[in-house]
């Protein structure tokens, strides 16, 4: 593997997504940070705290993957006790610029979500890497 296909592969970066409900609520957009080592997955997210609202929630995201699977657990901060961990398991697409699956908060309900980064994002990365060789 060069070290243009490593670091196109690496999760690191900052990624757009957005989960759905199984039900008529309206999906909610977020911006996850992930930070990728070996096959250790961790970063956070913001999003939207409600369709009415402008604040912002927080998480905290710590995973790993295994070639194309991904998985992680969100635990949203300060949260209380009323919201419990999401499991979130989806698949790396073959560029490495979408992850796509479902996430499931245990015993309770579950739903589809989509995470995209730019192909330019590793693209800079790539150069960074390349500049420091």
């Amino acid at each position: 593997m060069t070290v243009r296909d490593a670091t196109a592969q690496n999760l690191t970066g900052v990624w757009n997504g957005r989960y759905f409900y199984p039900r008529e609520l309206a999906p909610v957009s977020f911006v996850a940070t992930l930070f990728e080592t070996a096959s250790g997955l961790t970063g956070t997210t913001h999003e939207q705290a409600g369709p009415a609202s402008s604040a912002l929630r927080y998480a905290t995201l710590e995973g790993r993957r295994d070639g194309k699977a991904v998985a992680f657990v969100k635990t949203y901060a300060n949260a209380g006790s009323h919201v419990q961990p999401i499991d979130y398991s989806g698949r790396l697409n073959g560029d490495a610029t979408e992850i796509e699956g479902t996430w499931r908060i245990r015993g309770n309900w579950s739903g589809r979500f989509l995470m995209i980064r730019s192909p330019g994002k590793a693209a800079s990365v790539e150069r960074k890497v390349a500049e420091r060789v």
